[in-house]
């Protein structure tokens, strides 16, 4: 598949989209749960929340911040691939994280709901025509394409780990 050009989604994700230069996103996807799966199991329950600074989210709360956007971008991705031209709103990440809880559920519960999501969702992307990637809808008032948003979604993974490895992880080091 061809990597989605940018009239196909907002100049904001060019963030994450710039950080899957493989073709095969769907291949990006499903080596991402081994990833993630290897960096958060060896973690001990008390590191998750910890906070590389004041005010910033624990490292349990990025985790429920990229199952909240796996969730949104999928279903996006759902209803453009459906043909739905329905305007889809857009989202407040803070105010998510603040309702979800994540401190006190524990890694292995937060990494199977992330593994359950994605799953299905590779199996959802495996069976999408070559129309269905292409098709656009509108998202945030904005026009996004399905395969833009699978590249989204494996970039979106990959900043939050780029900041866990450098921020989170890198503080606890020293």
């Amino acid at each position: 598949m061809e990597r989605p050009e940018r009239p196909e989604y907002d100049p904001y994700y060019e963030t994450y989209i710039s950080l899957v230069p493989e073709s095969d996103v769907v291949g990006v996807l499903a080596a991402q749960l081994t990833e993630l799966q290897d960096i958060f199991i060896a973690l001990p329950e008390e590191m998750g929340t910890m906070a590389y600074a004041e005010g910033k989210w624990t490292i349990k709360e990025v985790i429920s911040h990229m199952i909240d956007a796996e969730r949104i971008f999928a279903y996006r991705a759902f209803r453009i691939a459906r043909g739905d031209e329905t305007p889809i709103e857009g989202f407040e990440q803070d105010g998510y994280i603040e309702n979800s809880h994540a401190n006190n559920r524990s890694f292995g519960e937060l990494l199977e709901e992330l593994n359950l999501l994605r799953r299905a969702n590779i199996l959802f992307f495996n069976n999408l025509s070559a129309d269905d990637w292409t098709r656009a809808g509108t998202a945030n008032k904005n026009l996004i394409t399905v395969r833009a948003l699978a590249y989204i979604m494996g970039g979106h993974v990959r900043h939050h780990v780029n900041i866990l490895n450098g921020r989170y992880f890198a503080a606890n080091a020293g």
